[in-house]
């Protein structure tokens, strides 16, 4: 039995519209837009209703605390934390390399964690108390993990050593007894170019045994 189908020029009664089609879809693309974007619309209402401080685009007041001092300096906003710690406040055992947060040579401690201090603004670390390779050491008398660095020749040209060293050290003042695993672990974001990886793992569990006794 053969199905009759109806037709009319402009797909009328018994069909969908060109016109009624197109005009549906865009409907249902608007509102499908409108539902996604609804959050950030929210997200706009209010910053517009909040009294929030605006700063910028000029440099601002900042205080940070570092090694135990408190350094009070104006900051460009775009300023990362290792650019004003090499920078203005001269501490340049935090080494800048890649720039971009793939080789950690300017691993630095926030509140004891370490991060790569070119993948954080300065203006961004507020309270947070700041530890670099210079406030390792306990005047003349050096950390450790400075000392078994030296002692296990874990530096050739020593660009990446300040960032290993401060990712080691924080391995051990959490993990007094690391395993060759764990040490691994701590630096596998570092990159030494010398690949004086080995050399690294045994002034580690070295220096761990000296916190240890």
């Amino acid at each position: 039995m053969e199905r009759s189908i109806k037709h009319s020029n402009d797909w009328g009664e018994e069909g969908v519209s060109r016109r009624s089609f197109l005009g549906g879809a865009s409907a249902a693309a608007v509102g499908s837009a409108m539902c996604e974007n609804a959050p950030f619309v929210g997200y706009a209402a209010a910053a517009e209703s909040s009294n929030a401080p605006i700063i910028g685009p000029d440099a601002v007041p900042a205080t940070l605390r570092i090694n135990g001092v408190v350094q009070s300096l104006v900051v460009p906003l775009q300023m990362t934390l290792a650019e004003v710690l090499r920078g203005p406040l001269g501490l340049t055992g935090t080494k800048i390399a890649c720039n971009r947060g793939a080789c950690s040579a300017c691993t630095v401690w926030l509140d004891g964690a370490p991060v790569a201090s070119c993948m954080i603004l300065a203006i961004d670390v507020g309270d947070r108390s700041i530890t670099t390779i210079e406030g390792l050491a306990d005047g003349e008398r050096l950390h450790p993990m400075q000392a078994a660095f030296i002692e296990h020749d874990a530096m050739q040209c020593g660009f990446c050593t300040p960032g290993l060293v401060m990712s080691c050290a924080a391995l051990v003042k959490g993990n007094p007894d690391p395993s060759p695993e764990d040490v691994k672990t701590a630096i596998s974001g570092h990159l030494c170019r010398c690949g004086t990886y080995q050399n690294v793992i045994a002034a580690t569990m070295a220096a761990a045994k000296v916190r240890k006794g």
